[in-house]
């Protein structure tokens, strides 16, 4: 049985002195690691650079907040930020904590409308934003205070100088830290309330599976009001006093030279961009050569048996120069979230010597609740349950398959204004119900194997959870997009056939075509697909064959973090 580490009990030292309660306020836990690692790195950004110390850092923070309080901000208050991640973001999230409020992060992506829609439902006077949406927001909400996140506009973060010490009613734990608002890939917007103790503890608890240090580099890519990369990038890096490096765009080009320049030791990401990096690497090797290429997986499978079996990891050094191509050398741990992940990919990054694990969460649960440990990962379940949470399987069939429940320290307190919801997503003794639906193994890792709510009852009175088949399409090029669903096959006995809808790669398929000497043509496209389609269902069980498949000519939306959102395919 995997033994977790206690990371938490280190703490016991600053009580007392920084806090007082069982966990810290996220701004106690930031004074913490001010006092411990004051000329450490805290926010970095090149291109243009932008540097601060923790020491700086906090200098700021209390600068802003003490702007606030002078405008009015009190305990309890809602103020918002909005905008690409950066030094500034961040600071703007601290300041609004430090005055005791309750921060709402909301997505750049939305409409204008839409934010503004938020701001009135969340009570929301004051914004923080980008220049990009500074002034459309001004102008469709009157009387809305904007505080700039960059230099082009006026009221500039940076600029607020407001030093020394303004009293004000700090939160405590149990205070309500921040709103996050998700509708993910399942339908309309919902406030998850989460509290300072949820955030705390959850960031502490997941170190119980993975060492952090302030050596390490933190790579903020994904969208920081995400929960995921909140939680395990921000928050995480702040609690140990590591640097955090904001990435500038999402473009694979960028993303290597960031890695590079940064020398960035913890990389969090999405499977999809995980796949690309590694298709991308293996497909080079493969130009050069079937023997080459033959001797490198050879080299792989033997790295992946030592690393498995003795814990030592020999990859490291034999593939530092493959490593390196991908900006992986100065690398420690890539941790995988946000969405289903092959298997496959998991070994192999493995196999070259990164220390590649995966997890699981919900925004309800701030969000981990599974990880895998460094030293004792599976590559089929996406982690071992966190200490201090209980995890259970609802209704469990001869398998031990049903939807998960979770009760700990970092579930949510509910949805803003949301009571139906909030009584809807809770079982009358307080279980959080996640809709996702998985098992637990003897060890208490988890394995998922879909969401309840897009289940496809097959004429057989046989279960397919969709992602399950999804998986298998992940590493081909040629597609960009996949989603598989129920179709109707028999109204009356409430039965269903399984189709794939497709949105192809069209660059990465035309080279295909040019290669075999295709033309591009729907036809073509069409029976390229349906091989695929055969290809996958050459690896599925009887049950789970897809029957239909649709090849569509518009890519399906997506959420920030590149999920498909399914209720609105559902729905057509």
């Amino acid at each position: 049985m995997y033994k977790n580490r206690e990371p938490w009990k280190a703490l016991e030292a600053y009580k007392g002195k920084y806090f007082s309660g069982e966990w810290p306020t996220l701004p106690e836990l930031f004074n913490i690691t001010a006092d411990r690692f004051p000329d450490r790195r805290c926010f970095s950004t090149y291109g243009p650079d932008l540097f601060f110390t923790y020491r700086e850092a906090h200098t700021k923070i209390i600068s802003v907040s003490n702007y606030l309080k002078k405008t009015g901000v009190k305990k309890g208050d809602k103020v918002a930020v909005t905008g690409k991640n950066s030094p500034e973001w961040t600071i703007a999230y601290l300041s609004i904590m430090f005055a005791g409020a309750t921060v709402v992060p909301l997505d750049y992506q939305l409409h204008s409308e839409e934010i503004t829609a938020l701001l009135d439902f969340a009570g929301v006077s004051i914004l923080f934003v980008d220049e990009e949406k500074f002034e459309e927001i001004g102008s469709l909400k009157k009387g809305l205070d904007l505080i700039s996140l960059s230099p082009e506009k006026k009221n500039y973060i940076l600029d607020l100088n407001d030093p020394g010490e303004i009293p004000g009613d700090m939160s405590v734990e149990t205070d309500l830290a921040a709103i996050l608002f998700t509708s993910g890939t399942t339908g309309n917007q919902k406030g998850v309330m989460l509290t300072h103790s949820n955030f705390v503890s959850d960031c502490l608890l997941a170190q119980g599976h993975m060492t952090l240090s302030e050596e390490d580099v933190f790579y903020a890519l994904l969208p920081l009001h995400h929960s995921y990369s909140m939680l395990a990038v921000f928050i995480e890096a702040i609690s140990v006093g590591a640097e955090i490096v904001f990435a500038k765009k999402l473009v694979i080009s960028q993303i290597l030279k960031d890695l590079k320049i940064g020398k960035v030791t913890m990389f969090l990401a999405i499977p999809m961009l995980f796949n690309k990096m590694l298709k991308a690497l293996m497909n080079g090797i493969r130009e050069k050569g079937i023997v080459i290429y033959g001797i490198i997986k050879f080299l792989m499978f033997i790295s992946g048996l030592i690393k498995k079996t003795t814990g030592k990891n020999p990859g490291k050094k034999m593939f530092k120069g493959l490593l390196a191509k991908l900006s992986l050398d100065t690398n420690r741990i890539c941790i995988c979230g946000g969405g289903p992940l092959p298997a496959s990919t998991f070994k192999m990054f493995n196999q070259l010597g990164i220390d590649f694990v995966q997890g699981y969460g919900l925004t309800e649960t701030t969000p981990i609740i599974a990880l895998n440990p460094v030293e004792h990962y599976k590559e089929d379940s996406v982690g071992a349950v966190t200490p201090k949470t209980e995890m259970k399987i609802l209704d469990p069939d001869e398998d031990g398959t049903g939807e998960i429940l979770v009760k700990g320290p970092m579930v949510m307190q509910g949805y803003y204004h949301n009571k139906e919801a909030t009584e809807e997503v809770f079982t009358h003794d307080g279980w959080l119900k996640t809709g996702d639906v998985g098992y637990l193994d003897d060890e208490n890792f988890l394995y998922l194997t879909g969401r309840k709510k897009s289940l496809i009852v097959t004429e057989g009175g046989k279960n397919v959870f969709p992602e399950e088949i999804e998986d298998h399409f992940q590493l081909f090029d040629e597609i960009e997009q996949v989603l598989v669903r129920g179709y109707v096959l028999d109204d009356k006995m409430k039965t269903e056939g399984i189709e794939a809808l497709i949105f192809p790669n069209s660059e990465s398929q035309k080279k295909i075509f040019e290669k075999n000497g295709l033309e591009y043509t729907k036809e073509n496209i069409k029976n390229e697909f349906d091989k695929i389609i055969d290809q996958v269902n050459r690896e599925l069980l009887a049950y789970k064959k897809i029957s239909r498949l649709r090849v569509l000519e518009e890519p399906m939306e997506m959420t920030t973090t590149k999920k498909i959102k399914r209720f609105k395919i559902l729905a057509d």
